[in-house]
């Protein structure tokens, strides 16, 4: 009989109850959300409604604190808005009992907050905490990046992102529309895209050259007397230390694309591109050319929920569950230095733009990188 590991949600808005959802499609893998925790009330209303169709029972807080210190789960998923992670993150890894966390992107929305967390979850051998870069997880993403480790594209040279879409969805008291709440665009939504080109690349970035602007999204939006600053586009280059470049467009009011998401992933030898929704992915090389690229429908047979990022969410949860359950013997898939180095990119785009010029990675973070976790 399999142990069930009990779960603790902290914030259930719109991604926290998500990974409800998630959790209940891994019921029969033993799993059980068993409580959760949010001051927005409604949110509360909305989990517990969701969790009695599912059979459970949740015990409600109001605070994290409580949820911590009523020893109920095992594992915490953090899901609140950004800039309350620092936070809420220092609490968990400094309460007596060892909770393993996962935490939603990103990491933190800045640098310094990030590098704290960093050293003080260093003190607990105990726990295990994973960032929600859960966009490695997409089947047409996983498969690019298989056939990357594969070496069929020879050595990596340029990674080009395009994520055309709609723009940010409504959350509780619109706090995604502030920078000082996300960490700007570049942090909040884009970290996710960093982290990749990343992981293609093999190497640490060094230097992030980037041009964007709040052209149209909501400039007509007032709350308490504030408009938004979030941008909407942006060019965005960044440099690594082994030569390479990635490439990341971005377009928040691009409604009228047929994909969201279009990776292509160039090497000395040939070329593979994923697109999402659509789910495809296509490769070449430069001795075939065009008449030997190969297609084919990008799927992953274990998802049991799509969910709003393709299964990514559910494959995410799967793997860290095999690392809750390794007790040790399992390094969280996507770390805290991933975490770390993906925002200090967004960090250093944000800057770029801010200041008409390009930024080092050295400029917003002082210490040696360490390499991608490897999936």
């Amino acid at each position: 009989m399999v142990a069930i590991v009990k779960y603790g949600i902290i914030g259930v808005g719109m991604m926290g109850r998500e990974h409800l959802i998630n959790l209940y499609h891994l019921k029969s893998e033993g799993v059980s959300v068993v409580c959760i925790a949010d001051p927005h009330v409604p949110s509360q209303k909305y989990a517990q409604k969701l969790a009695e169709s599912f059979n459970w029972n949740l015990q409600v807080f109001s605070g994290h604190k409580q949820l911590l210190e009523s020893g109920l789960c095992d594992v915490v998923v953090v899901s609140t808005p950004n800039m309350t992670h620092y936070e809420i993150l220092m609490d968990i890894i400094n309460h007596p009992k060892p909770h393993h966390v996962l935490v939603e992107k990103p990491l933190c929305t800045n640098v310094s907050d990030c590098k704290k967390v960093i050293t003080a979850a260093k003190k607990r051998s105990d726990m295990l905490v994973q960032v929600g870069l859960e966009y490695r997880y997409m089947p047409p993403v996983a498969k690019l990046i298989d056939i990357v480790k594969e070496g069929k594209l020879g050595k990596v040279k340029m990674v080009a992102i395009r994520e055309h879409r709609f723009p940010f969805l409504v959350k509780v008291d619109n706090w995604n529309r502030f920078n000082c709440n996300t960490g700007g665009t570049l942090v909040e939504k884009c970290c996710h895209f960093f982290d990749l080109m990343r992981l293609f690349i093999g190497a640490n970035p060094v230097r992030v050259m980037a041009s964007g602007a709040m052209d149209l999204n909501h400039k007509d939006e007032e709350y308490d007397g504030r408009v938004p600053d979030i941008i909407d586009n942006a060019y965005v280059i960044v440099e690594f230390d082994n030569g390479c470049r990635g490439m990341l467009d971005l377009c928040m009011f691009a409604e009228g694309s047929k994909n969201e998401q279009e990776i292509s992933v160039v090497g000395d030898i040939g070329k593979s591109e994923a697109l999402v929704p659509e789910s495809i992915v296509r490769w070449g090389t430069r001795a075939e050319g065009k008449n030997g690229v190969q297609t084919l429908l990008a799927e992953d047979k274990r998802i049991k929920y799509d969910g709003l990022h393709h299964g990514s969410s559910y494959l995410e949860h799967l793997q860290f569950l095999s690392a809750v359950r390794a007790r040790g013997e399992q390094a969280p898939a996507v770390g805290l230095h991933d975490g770390l180095v993906s925002v200090a990119i967004g960090v250093a785009a944000q800057l770029s733009i801010q200041k008409g010029r390009s930024v080092t990675i050295e400029e917003v973070m002082h210490e040696q990188l360490v390499q991608p976790t490897k999936s």
